[in-house]
């Protein structure tokens, strides 16, 4: 008889003797070697319409469970309600239970969602035979420990969440759900939990939710720039599921709100400034040089033209200070390299800003002055001594004009951010990325512009995301449409995009046919039928 935990009669003290047959015995080490056998056959799980049933793995959840099994990095592209949760769960289960020592990390966006999840793993487990039961030292809503040294933590995503700690597996859920900030610390502090073992495993699943760090991850996965073994699964793999029931749910829902949480398209804010369908298609590149906040995706060629844009940020750890660097020499333009730091100082960005100007042959630079970036540039000015700082000058309700500041009544050193800048800049951008006629091939841009959404008359960040990059890419949209920039660099892009236009609407046109009536070139017939033919008179002859 065994002696239960805490008065519960499902779970038993550690130190307990247990006696075991020899079928069990021949049982458990059937387990052990098989998970698939081992949940299949003793994981019970809650189902909504018929209670605790036994946990019946469909053909793509056992595909899942090897995948996790023979991989130390699985991430995993799912539909909604697809069990994929439970699937990760009672792989832990199988872990925990026939390995010692194994330190199990469950995290998710939420901490009661995390805490969920271990609930469901604790009924599984309480739902076992004892004699696959392990005895139990610790067992509460946020973490247990059995007999054998292995132990489970549930807790939110965070970067501290499992700092300081060392984790055999971690399993990250909905994850694609974790705000961005968030996320990105959370990898630059949890990956040197699992980088001491060979063995340790990171397990990502999550359904889309626009393009973030789980985007970026699974589209790495997908083009083998990371490690992680992508498992992607289509809704119609699930039983039950077909056209009459994908009809159904998006009449009770939406055509948008199926796409992304079944068909698990990367599809951002509906609302965005570029649109959803151009964003799927942007593809970002591996920088060539990454290094303290700069990444750069082409070096430096002699004789071209770059032009720098700067958003200055006070340096605190909500919002970034950044700056992108463009070739201008050629349409399309190109972002060739891009700056993005939350902890610099604004006493310091303007060396960091010189020091990249200078290597891209002198570029132009063009500061945001609303806040504090007015203190850069005059930096950039009266202290660093650069000479390519861009200007503008007030002219009456044409509003700021980009000038080389020759003019000696009211120039500025940069451009103010206004709504009429903003809204032009906003405007040029989306024909610019649209069009083809500006490349992006950084991550961290192409991510802001799905979060860049409509909020009131303007454009902003949805709450919890960041644009700052974005809006650099504004300034230079907005300065590509001045008479100064053209003159600069010989381009007109609105000439040259409206001549564009013009060609395809009279390639796409069907030329004019032309109908024979069998008549000879100069005949005509009348109304009456009858056809009229010129005669030639001769000089000299009289008709």
């Amino acid at each position: 008889m065994t002696e239960a935990y805490l008065g519960n009669p499902n779970l038993f003290k550690a130190n307990t003797k247990i006696e075991y047959t020899e079928d069990q015995v021949l049982e458990i080490a059937k387990c052990m070697e098989n998970p698939i056998y081992f949940i299949s056959k003793y994981i019970k799980i809650v189902n909504i319409d018929s209670g605790l049933v036994p946990f019946d793995l469909y053909k793509f959840q056992e595909k899942m469970v090897t995948t996790f099994h023979t991989n130390r990095f699985s991430i995993a592209k799912l539909p909604r309600q697809s069990g994929k949760s439970t699937t990760i769960i009672a792989y832990l289960l199988h872990q925990v239970i026939f390995n010692d020592n194994i330190n199990v990390a469950i995290l998710a966006n939420k901490s009661s969602t995390a805490r969920d999840l271990l609930g469901r793993l604790q009924l599984a487990y309480e739902n076992l035979p004892p004699w696959l039961q392990q005895g139990v030292l610790n067992w509460n809503k946020g973490s247990l420990e059995l007999e054998n040294g292995s132990k489970i933590l549930a807790a939110a995503t965070s970067s501290s969440a499992i700092r300081g700690g060392s984790f055999n597996i971690i399993f990250l859920d909905e994850f694609a759900f974790i705000p961005n900030n968030i996320s990105e610390q959370f990898f630059s502090s949890v990956y040197p939990t699992i980088s001491s073992g060979k063995s340790s495993k990171v397990m990502i699943v999550s359904t889309p939710h626009g393009m973030n760090m789980f985007y970026k991850l699974w589209n790495d996965s997908i083009h083998g720039r990371n490690d992680y073994k992508p498992i992607e699964v289509h809704w119609s793999e699930v039983p039950g599921r077909d056209e009459k029931w994908k009809e159904e749910t998006i009449r009770n829902t939406s055509e948008a709100q199926f796409t992304t949480e079944f068909e698990c398209e990367f599809v951002g804010s509906v609302d965005t400034l570029i649109n959803p369908s151009k964003l799927r298609m942007l593809s970002h590149n591996t920088p060539i040089i990454s290094n303290a906040g700069l990444d750069v995706f082409e070096k430096p060629v002699k004789d071209k033209d770059y032009v720098i844009t700067v958003d200055v940020a006070r340096g605190t750890v909500r919002d970034y200070s950044a700056f992108t660097v463009f070739d201008v020499s050629k349409m399309p333009y190109k972002m060739v390299a891009k700056f993005r730091d939350n902890e610099i100082k604004p006493i310091l960005f303007p060396h960091t800003i010189e020091r990249v100007a200078k290597s891209y042959n002198n570029a132009y630079v063009c500061v945001e002055v609303n806040d504090i970036g007015h203190q850069v540039a005059d930096a950039l000015q009266f202290e660093l001594e650069y000479t390519n700082l861009l200007m503008c000058m007030m002219k009456g309700r044409a509003g700021q004009i980009l000038g080389g500041g020759f003019s000696k009544r009211g120039t500025q050193l940069g451009v103010r951010m206004t709504k009429q800048v903003k809204r032009i800049g906003c405007s040029n951008l989306k024909s610019l990325i649209e069009g083809d006629k500006m490349l992006i091939p950084d991550f961290n841009t192409i991510q802001e512009l799905s979060t860049f959404v409509r909020r009131g008359s303007g454009w902003q960040a949805e709450e919890g995301s960041n644009d700052d990059l974005v809006m650099c890419c504004v300034i230079f949209a907005w300065i590509t449409n001045q008479r100064y920039f053209k003159e600069m660099t010989d381009q007109d892009i609105r000439a040259k995009m409206y001549e564009e236009q013009q060609n395809a609407i009279e390639q796409d046109m069907a030329p004019f046919g032309f109908m024979d009536d069998g008549l000879q070139d100069d005949s005509f017939q009348d109304d009456a039928g009858e056809v009229w033919t010129p005669v030639t008179v001769r000089k000299g002859e009289m008709l």
